[in-house]
C-alpha cells in the first residue's frame, strides 16, 4: 500500500485535505470516503488498508470545519452559508479528481453517519457517476418531533450567531444517543462496544468537537427530503446499494425506513444488513473484521457481474 495526502483548492478558496491511499498494483476501482459528524478520514486508515489490499485505491477528504480542512477557529463549521452544499461540491471535485487520476475505474462513493446523509443527497445528483455507494450508519424520514430540533437549532443560531457553540444542540444531537446505555462509562458510549476504540475517539483532539448552530441548521434541514419519493426518483435504478448498521445504533432508528424508501422506490439493487447488538461505528465495533469482510464481499460482487 502507498499513502499520501493532498489538497482541493474550491473556488472560494477552501482547501480540502484528502487523503489517498493506493494498492501495489493498479487498482481496480476505487472507493471515495465521507466520514461522520465531529471526526475525521484519517480514521479510516484501518479500511483502507483492506481495501487496499484486495486492489482497490481509496480516497478521503476531511469535511469543511473538520479534521486537516478545518483551520482551528473553524472546527465544527461549514460555512456561515450554503454550507451543505459546499460541502456536497466538495465530494463532487474529489470524485471528479480520481476520475481524472485514474481514467476508466469505476467509483464507489462510502459515507458513514453525517457522510451517509450527505451521500443519499450524492447519489441523487451524482449517481450516474458511481459504481456504487455504501452508506453506513445511515437513517431514513426522521419523526415529527424533528421538527422541534430543527427549530430549536434556528433559536439557538439567532441567541449565539451562526458560529456560536450551544451545548443545549450538542446535547440533543450527541448526548441522547447515550441514553441507552447507561450507566454510560464515557460520553461516547454509544458508537462502539470496544472500549477501545470509544477511549481513542475521545482522546483524538480531531473528534468529538462541539459544532455551530449553523452546522446544526445546515443538517437538519436536509434530513427530511433525503429519502422522500422526489428525491429517491433521481437516483439511477440499477445502482448498486449496500446499507448497513447496528442494531443498537441510535443514529438509525429509522434505517428500515430508507431501506424501504429506496426499495418502494424502484431501486433494483439494494442491499442491506444489520449487524445485532453493533452500536453506530461498525467499522470500530467488536466484530469489525466481520464487517470489512461483508464490504470487500459486496463489493468484489459489484465487479464479478
Amino acid at each position: 500500500m502507498r499513502a499520501d495526502s493532498f489538497r482541493l483548492t474550491r473556488e472560494d478558496g477552501a482547501q480540502v485535505h484528502v487523503y489517498r491511499w493506493l494498492p501495489d498494483g493498479e487498482p481496480k476501482a476505487a472507493v471515495q470516503i465521507a466520514h461522520g459528524l465531529a471526526e475525521h478520514a484519517g480514521r479510516y486508515a484501518r479500511l483502507a488498508e483492506a481495501l487496499t489490499k484486495s486492489g482497490y485505491a481509496v480516497y478521503a477528504s476531511d469535511h469543511r470545519g473538520h479534521g486537516l480542512t478545518a483551520a482551528s477557529a473553524d472546527f465544527g463549521h461549514f460555512s456561515d452559508a450554503g454550507g451543505w452544499d459546499r460541502v456536497l461540491g466538495d465530494l463532487w471535485a474529489l470524485n471528479r479528481r480520481i476520475a481524472a487520476d485514474l481514467p476508466g475505474r469505476p467509483i464507489v462513493y462510502f459515507g458513514h453517519s453525517m457522510g451517509s446523509f450527505l451521500g443519499q443527497a450524492f447519489i441523487a445528483a451524482h449517481g450516474d457517476a458511481l459504481a456504487g455507494c455504501v452508506l453506513s450508519g445511515s437513517n431514513g424520514a426522521p419523526p415529527a418531533i424533528a421538527n422541534v430540533g430543527r427549530g430549536v437549532a434556528r433559536f439557538e443560531r439567532w441567541r449565539l450567531g451562526g458560529r456560536g457553540k450551544s451545548a443545549l444542540l450538542q446535547k440533543m444531537m450527541f448526548g441522547e444517543f447515550n441514553k441507552k446505555f447507561s450507566p454510560a462509562r464515557t460520553e461516547f458510549d454509544w458508537l462502539s462496544r470496544d472500549q477501545a476504540e470509544v477511549d481513542a475517539y475521545v482522546a483524538d483532539p480531531l473528534c468529538g468537537f462541539p459544532f455551530t448552530t449553523q452546522l446544526a441548521v445546515d443538517l437538519l434541514d436536509q434530513l427530511g427530503a433525503l429519502s422522500a419519493p422526489a428525491t429517491v426518483a433521481r437516483i439511477p435504478k440499477t445502482l448498486p446499494i449496500l446499507i448497513f448498521s447496528g442494531a443498537r445504533d441510535p443514529v438509525g432508528a429509522n434505517v428500515q425506513g430508507l431501506i424501504d424508501a429506496y426499495r418502494n422506490g424502484g431501486l433494483l439493487r439494494v442491499t442491506s444488513k444489520i449487524y445485532p447488538d453493533g452500536r453506530h461505528e461498525m467499522l470500530n465495533e467488536t466484530n469489525r473484521d466481520e464487517v470489512t469482510a461483508d464490504i470487500l464481499a459486496w463489493l468484489d460482487g459489484i465487479f464479478a457481474r
